[in-house]
């Protein structure tokens, strides 16, 4: 490389630099641009804000435990429909604007769990309101006349019993089943949308459903078998409506009619639009996380960075220093560019997070002292300074690709297969390792170059 497009490639690092530095506080680049455009009226925008996104337990919020009711469910469909329930949940409480919420599955059988983490949500009811607003949707079809008998039968039966002499009758547990509907296939799992609409007749506001090519298979068998017998439309386990059937219906779409305002037609089509629960949900647990931990926390978090990160620059500078004061740079560099992708990306950042980029670090101080360490035993051995770097590099490098695309793997399963807070350790750590990566090859050589040819390349003793 010349001289010439060496010395621009360093200029373009510090213009990278600089705008990663003010994407991370754009505060006076700001104040700056407004000084000159009260002087001299020169309209220069601000430059662009971003805020940094912290995860509950640095911002605190509300974490939500939730168990499915999964007796409707054949076993071997529990993990898909726990996975929609996720889904539709974390759809629902990002219609409400509330960004980056975590919720994740829990498997401990015979329990099927959901937990939900609300950061920046401190009031619990309002995040309960959020996702209890999302209502259970289900179609029934008509029990057969003895099965309701024998249901009511049995009520009456046992109507005065105390429960001790209760659970002594024979079938007792079918008095708590719907007397009249069972539970089919077709629920909101199979929703694609709910509109509002109206009668052609008398004008009454209802929802048009429709449902996606699974769900509306489903919904033309269960009409041709029903015909001339009516099938129930449940919300949150309760009869909306139960229309008979007049005949086979393919195509996919239904009607929920009834006695509904237009404001109330128009927040349930809303609320199954968002995402009808292919399951009922039971709150078991909640709990709300003040700021003071996620402020003390994120406080002791950023002085332990400080004080590693001084501590390697002044070993950098004890052991190496003319190397070592430009690697502390280039490290310098590597922190602006990492907290910048952070905002862009953008990457919410925990504690488990912090640590994943301050692990990065030692990789990027760990890949500096390998090529220094290269570069001053070319010197010892005679070299020149522009042979020595050269070879420095070259030798170092196999070292350093393979401690970190290592790392770099290993993190990679880590996010595939871990849970939320190993996802953040390892998203924050992958990114960590590709920019300290850059930092080491790219930046550091470079700025070694600008010394190549100088008269600062003969004080060997700055470089050994």
């Amino acid at each position: 490389m010349t001289k010439r497009n060496l010395h621009i490639t360093v200029i373009a690092i510090f213009i990278l630099a600089f705008l990663a530095g003010n994407l991370i506080e754009p505060k006076f680049f700001n104040q700056g641009v407004d000084y000159l455009n009260s002087k001299f009226s020169l309209g220069l925008p601000h430059f662009w804000q971003i805020p940094l996104r912290l995860g509950l337990d640095l911002q605190g919020g509300t974490h939500l435990v939730y168990e499915a009711d999964l007796s409707n469910i054949e076993e071997k469909d529990y993990s898909a429909t726990m996975a929609g329930l996720r889904d539709i949940i974390e759809r629902r409480v990002n219609v409400f604007g509330v960004q980056e919420p975590l919720v994740q599955v829990q498997e401990k059988k015979p329990y099927y769990r959901l937990i939900v983490e609300l950061a920046g949500v401190k009031d619990v009811e309002q995040a309960i309101e959020m996702i209890g607003q999302t209502p259970f949707l289900e179609f029934k079809e008509q029990r057969p006349e003895e099965e309701t008998k024998k249901i009511l039968d049995k009520r009456e039966e046992v109507k005065d019993m105390t429960p001790e002499e209760l659970q002594k009758v024979e079938d007792w547990e079918i008095i708590f089943e719907d007397p009249y509907f069972i539970s089919t296939d077709l629920n909101g799992k199979y929703l694609k949308k709910a509109e509002l609409g109206f009668d052609q007749t008398t004008y009454q506001s209802l929802i048009s459903l429709q449902f996606n090519d699974e769900g509306s298979q489903i919904f033309k068998e269960l009409t041709a078998k029903n015909i001339g017998k009516q099938i129930a439309i449940y919300i949150d386990n309760v009869p909306i409506s139960a229309p008979v059937v007049q005949e086979e219906i393919s195509g996919g779409k239904a009607q929920i009619t009834g006695k509904f305002t237009i404001d109330e037609a128009k927040k349930l089509a809303r609320n199954l639009s968002a995402g009808a629960l292919p399951v009922p949900v039971k709150l078991i647990s909640q709990q709300t996380i003040g700021p003071a931990l996620g402020a003390e926390s994120l406080d002791k978090s950023l002085k332990a960075t400080g004080i590693g990160f001084l501590t390697i620059i002044l070993f950098l500078l004890i052991f190496y220093r003319v190397p070592g004061i430009l690697a502390a740079l280039a490290l310098g560099i590597y922190a602006v560019l990492v907290i910048s992708l952070f905002k862009l990306i953008p990457v919410t950042l925990s504690l488990a997070g912090i640590g994943g980029a301050i692990l990065s670090l030692g990789m990027a101080v760990d890949a500096n002292i390998l090529i220094f360490s290269r570069v001053k035993e070319e010197l010892e051995q005679g070299k020149s300074f522009g042979i020595s770097l050269e070879q420095g590099f070259t030798r170092a490098w196999p070292s350093i690709k393979d401690s970190n695309f290592t790392t770099l793997i290993i993190a990679l399963i880590l996010f595939a297969f871990g849970t939320s807070f190993i996802k953040g350790f390892a998203l924050t750590l992958s990114i960590g390792i590709l920019i300290s990566m850059f930092s080491a090859i790219f930046i550091t050589q470079n700025f070694l170059r600008c010394f190549e040819g100088t008269r600062w390349e003969k004080f060997k003793w700055l470089w050994k």
